[in-house]
C-alpha cells in the first residue's frame, strides 16, 4: 500500500522532461533517473502492471519520498542525471567508478605570447586542447620534448614591461619575449610548430622546417641551419616511438566492454591523429538486473558528462537504446557533430575488438584478485543456490586403470585460491575392481571421519568429480558419519557433450570453430534430478573447472607415481637377495628403473642396505634384460 505522501506526489507530477530522485525514510537518495515525461516514468514504478526487475522492485519498497527537477529538454535531463549520480552515488544506480579529471595540454594561439600548460578541465575559451593523456607519463615526456625543442615561454608574466631574461633563456629553453627583442611573428612561428606537432601533422612540420633550414644555409646562417637540423632529427626520433594505429582515423574514442555477473569493466582507447594516445579502464558497479546495452548507456552518459574533450567519433561494441539522442547530447557538449558507431568490419572493427580484449583481460585479473574473488564466490553461491558463501572448498577425484593402483585425491580452495598444504592423497583400501562410486564413498568417509576425530572445521562446499552416482556415494558416506547437506553444501561436477544443431548453421559458416562440439559443465545438486548447465564463459564455470582440474591433476600424478613404483618393484622381484626393503631403498635412491639400469656397480652398492653380492645380482640382472 502506497503512503499518502507518495500518492499525492504521483498526482502532481508534471508531464515534462526532468530528473527524479527516490529517497528512503532517512532522506538518502536511493535512485536517480531521467525521463521525457516525469509523470509517466515515475508512475510506472508504482503501477501494478509495471515490469520492473528484482533490483528496482526491492528499491520501490524503501521509497518514502520523491523529489523531481523539471528541465527544458531531455538533453538537459540527461546531463543533470549524470551529475546527480556522481554527487549522491545512489545504491540502486549503476555507478561508474571514475571521479578523476584527466590531464590535457592547452595551447592558446590567439594569445599574444602563447604557452603550453597542463590542465585538467576543458573550457570553451577558444584555446586548443590536446589529450587526454592516460596515464599521464607520456604527457610529461611530450611536454619535456616540447620545452627542449620549441623554446616557448613557461612563465605567467604579463609582459607589460621589459624584463631581464631568466635562466630558461640562458639554457636555450625560451627565446625570452620578456626582453623585448623578439617579435610576435617570430614567437608565433614557434607556437605554430608546436601546434602542428601536437596535432600529429609531423610531415607538414618537418617539410616546413626543412625549407627554413635550406634557406638559412643559403644565407650562410650555418648555426641556425644546424639548430633546425637537430630539431628535425629530434622530431623524427619521437615519430619512431609513437604508436600509430591508423592515420586515417584522426580523433576517435574506442570503447571495449566486458562483464561478469554484477561487475562490468570498460576500456576506453584514446586515438588522436591516428595515434594511440592512452587508455582508461573504468569499473561499473551494481549491474544486477541491468542489460549490457543499458550499462553501456550509463557508461557513456557518466563518462562524458564532465569537462572532457569529446572526439567527433565514438566506437562502441553494440547498439544502444536512444543512440541518436545520445549523439545529439554529445554534439551539444562538443559544439560540433559526434557520431556513435558500431563497426562490423574494417580497421575500426579491429580496434574495437582490441579494446574488448583489453577489458576482458582486466576483468580476468580483477576476478582473480582478492576483491574480485569475493564477487565470484557470491556468484557461485547464487547460481548454485548454496546455503553459505563457499570460503573453503574441498574437491575429490578418483584415478585408476581398471581398478589397479586406485587412488583418491582431495584439493583445498580457500578464498578462491588453492591451499596446497591442505591437499591429501588416499590409497584405496576396501574396493576391488573398477567401482568409482565405492571408491568415492571410501575416500569421502575416511576424510571426514578423521576431520571429526580431530575436531577440525568442516568445509563450506564439497565438490566431487562426477555425476549423480558419485554425488550420492559421497552423500551416503557423510550420512554414515552423522553429517548431512545441512552441515555443508555438496555438488557433483560432470561434463556433457552438446553438439550444435540446425539453428547454428549460419554461425558455422562464419567460423569452423563454431561447428565443433562444445563441452558444457553440469552441476548436480542433492535431491534434484536435473543438473544445472553452466555458461561456458562465466567466471563461476572457470572457477569450478580450475578446482576440478587441479583435483584431477593431483590424483593422476599420485597414481602414476604408484604405477612407476610397482613397475620397478616387479622388475626387481626375481632377483635373488633383493627383498622388499632393498627394493624400496633402490627405488628411493634412483627414482625409476631407467636410472637404475644406467647406474654402475659401485653406485648400486652404495645404496643403504645393499651388499656387494646383492649389488652384483641387481647389476647383472638388469644388464641381461
Amino acid at each position: 500500500m502506497l503512503s499518502v505522501d507518495i500518492q499525492n506526489k504521483l498526482k502532481v507530477l508534471p508531464d515534462s522532461p526532468g530528473v527524479y530522485l527516490m529517497k528512503d525514510r532517512n532522506g538518502r537518495v536511493l535512485y536517480v533517473g531521467k525521463a521525457k515525461s516525469l509523470r509517466e516514468r515515475v508512475r510506472a514504478y508504482f503501477s501494478d502492471s509495471s515490469d520492473l526487475d528484482s533490483r528496482k522492485r526491492s528499491m520501490v519498497k524503501d521509497v518514502v519520498d520523491i523529489e523531481y527537477i523539471v528541465t527544458i529538454t531531455d538533453m538537459e535531463a540527461l546531463l543533470l542525471e549524470a551529475n546527480l549520480i556522481k554527487k549522491h552515488k545512489p545504491r540502486f544506480n549503476v555507478v561508474l567508478r571514475d571521479d578523476k579529471n584527466y590531464p590535457y595540454l592547452r595551447l592558446s594561439p590567439k594569445e599574444k605570447w602563447p604557452r603550453i600548460q597542463v590542465v585538467r578541465k576543458v573550457k570553451n575559451d577558444g584555446a586548443m586542447y590536446f589529450g587526454p593523456y592516460v596515464p599521464s607519463g607520456p604527457m610529461w615526456e611530450t611536454l619535456s620534448f616540447i620545452r627542449k625543442t620549441f623554446p616557448l615561454r613557461t612563465c605567467n608574466l604579463k609582459f607589460d614591461k621589459i624584463n631581464r631574461p631568466c635562466l630558461e633563456s640562458q639554457i636555450g629553453r625560451c627565446i625570452a619575449p620578456c626582453s623585448g627583442v623578439v617579435s610576435t611573428e617570430q614567437y608565433d612561428e614557434i607556437a605554430n610548430e608546436v601546434k602542428l606537432f601536437l596535432q600529429g601533422r609531423n610531415t607538414d612540420l618537418i617539410d616546413k622546417l626543412k625549407i627554413r633550414m635550406y634557406k638559412a644555409a643559403e644565407d650562410m646562417h650555418f648555426e641556425e641551419a644546424a639548430s633546425i637540423r637537430n630539431k628535425i632529427k629530434a622530431i623524427e626520433r619521437i615519430i619512431e616511438k609513437q604508436r600509430i594505429i591508423e592515420p586515417s582515423l584522426e580523433d576517435i574514442d574506442v570503447i571495449g566492454f566486458a562483464r561478469e555477473g554484477v561487475v562490468g569493466i570498460a576500456t576506453v582507447l584514446f586515438i588522436r591523429n591516428g595515434m594511440l594516445l592512452g587508455k582508461k579502464d573504468l569499473f561499473l558497479d551494481n549491474l544486477e538486473g541491468v542489460e549490457d546495452t543499458d550499462a553501456l548507456v550509463t557508461l557513456i552518459e557518466q563518462f562524458y558528462s564532465g569537462e572532457k574533450l569529446i572526439p567527433h567519433e565514438i566506437i562502441i561494441p553494440a547498439d544502444i537504446p536512444d543512440r541518436h539522442r545520445i549523439e545529439g547530447w554529445l554534439s551539444l557538449k562538443r559544439r560540433g557533430s559526434v557520431e556513435v558507431l558500431i563497426p562490423k568490419r574494417g580497421k575500426r572493427y579491429e580496434i574495437q575488438r582490441m579494446a574488448d580484449e583489453n577489458a576482458r583481460a582486466l576483468l580476468r585479473d580483477y576476478l582473480l584478485s582478492r576483491k574480485g574473488s569475493e564477487v565470484v564466490l557470491q556468484e557461485l553461491m547464487k547460481e548454485l543456490e548454496l546455503k553459505r558463501l563457499p570460503i573453503r572448498i574441498e574437491a575429490f577425484d578418483i584415478s585408476n586403470i581398471h581398478g589397479e593402483e586406485a587412488v583418491g585425491s582431495m584439493v583445498v580452495w580457500e578464498s578462491n585460491s588453492p591451499k596446497r598444504s591442505g591437499y591429501r592423497h588416499f590409497k584405496i583400501r576396501t574396493v576391488d575392481g573398477a567401482d568409482d562410486f565405492a571408491m568415492m564413498y571410501e575416500v569421502v568417509n575416511r576424510r571426514y571421519r578423521r576431520l571429526l576425530e580431530e575436531d577440525n572445521n568442516l568445509p563450506d562446499l564439497i565438490i566431487v568429480d562426477g555425476g549423480k552416482g558419485q554425488l550420492n556415494a559421497a552423500i551416503s558416506a557423510l550420512a554414515e558419519l552423522g553429517l548431512s547437506t545441512k552441515d555443508m553444501d555438496i555438488i557433483g561436477l560432470a561434463k556433457e557433450k552438446i553438439v550444435e544443431g540446425r539453428e547454428s548453421r549460419v554461425e558455422r559458416r562464419k567460423s569452423r570453430e563454431e561447428s565443433r562440439e562444445k563441452k558444457f559443465e553440469r552441476v548436480y545438486l542433492p535431491g534434484k534430478s536435473d543438473p544445472i548447465v553452466l555458461t561456458p564463459t562465466s567466471a563461476v564455470t572457470h572457477l569450478l573447472q580450475r578446482i576440478r582440474d587441479e583435483a584431477h591433476r593431483f590424483a593422476i600424478s599420485h597414481h602414476r607415481k604408484l604405477r612407476k613404483k610397482k613397475a620397478v618393484l616387479s622388475i626387481l622381484d626375481g632377483i635373488r637377495g633383493v627383498g622388499k626393503t632393498r627394493k624400496v631403498a633402490l627405488l628411493r635412491h634412483f627414482g625409476d628403473i631407467k636410472r637404475l639400469r644406467k647406474a654402475s656397480l659401485d653406485e648400486i652398492a652404495s645404496v643403504k642396505g645393499m651388499t656387494k653380492k646383492s649389488a652384483e645380482a641387481v647389476y647383472n640382472s638388469l644388464k641381461e634384460m
